[in-house]
């Protein structure tokens, strides 16, 4: 008797416990049912653009509606006083174009090739905030990175970079390198002289501010002239070089300059709508380089005769 009491309770007993595991386990599935993502519809490219077509992930917020929309990644690839700064203001006029300035001139973000690709990976995941930041809906999203700036001295590792994640190079160089010593030496000067009411500025927007800052003649050394112009001209050779496996586009400032249509090749090559682009940046050094010159006839003797004669006497319109 008292064995068959034991069996019966340890019969409820087990009873019980399963009926709870089975009550527990039976939810509805629908209950536990996660929002399922619709995956994007492939884009209407050639199979050659696919590797260059992303759809970024950000972290920091939603793309929305937006999530489907591609996105390409690019760089301006440049030096200092190349006219970057100018091209960038009429690339971020573009609704759907953000190029997030200059990042690489902190040092500490180019420290090693870690540090570049953090911040790399954060531009292009649509992660990083600035002014130009379009956020949910960019088409094209990138930066301005001058060749000085870890590019050349990492370059194996950043066009390994380039190639993997599918990122475009837009090459922005100058025909006239004289011009461009001239922009260096007054900027340079700037820094120091503050010469807009104790304010440096590196691009201005108004033709007086223009005026004032294009006041201070530098004096080139006629000396060290010729090998400085070589200097950059191999610089900007071995940039082309090394980055030549790289999917690019060279563009010289003087051209975008008289012809507003290089542009639209820009667009094209990032694969936007064409829009008409403007900046309110004003040029500074306008007119016949010997105005702009304290030792015209030293420079002018030194380049006569050489294949850089050309330097002194081209001008565009603006």
């Amino acid at each position: 008797m008292v064995v068959l009491l034991f069996v019966m309770v340890c019969g409820v007993y087990i009873f019980l416990i399963c009926l709870r595991q089975i009550s527990t386990s039976s939810t509805p599935d629908f209950f536990n049912i996660g929002v399922i993502q619709k995956p994007c519809p492939e884009p209407n490219i050639e199979p050659w653009e696919i590797p260059y077509v992303h759809y970024p992930n950000p972290k920091t917020y939603s793309r929305a509606e937006c999530a489907c929309n591609p996105v390409r990644y690019f760089a301006i690839m440049s030096m200092q006083r190349s006219g970057s700064g100018w091209f960038e203001t009429l690339l971020n006029n573009h609704t759907n174009i953000s190029s997030n300035g200059e990042i690489f001139s902190v040092k500490v973000r180019r420290s090693n090739v870690s540090t570049i690709f953090e911040t790399l990976d954060k531009i292009y995941s649509l992660d990083w905030v600035s002014s130009a930041s379009k956020n949910e809906c960019s088409a094209a999203v990138g930066l301005k990175w001058m060749l000085n700036q870890g590019l050349m001295k990492h370059h194996k590792e950043i066009v390994e970079y380039f190639n993997t994640r599918g990122v475009s190079a837009i090459f922005l160089f100058r025909r006239n390198l004289l011009r461009r010593m001239i922009s260096i030496l007054a900027n340079s000067y700037d820094r120091d002289a503050k010469l807009l009411n104790g304010t440096h500025k590196s691009h201005v927007h108004s033709p007086l501010e223009a005026e004032i800052l294009a006041s201070y003649k530098p004096v080139i050394n006629a000396t060290l002239l010729i090998p400085d112009l070589r200097q950059v001209e191999e610089t900007t050779k071995k940039a082309l070089e090394y980055f030549n496996s790289t999917r690019h586009i060279v563009i010289y400032y003087e051209d975008v300059v008289k012809n507003r249509t290089k542009l639209l090749e820009v667009q094209e090559f990032l694969k936007v709508p064409k829009r008409e682009l403007k900046s309110r940046q004003v040029k500074i050094h306008k007119g016949p380089l010997s105005n702009h010159i304290q030792n015209w006839d030293d420079v002018e003797k030194a380049l006569n005769g050489t294949q850089y004669e050309s330097y002194l006497y081209g001008d565009y319109r603006k």
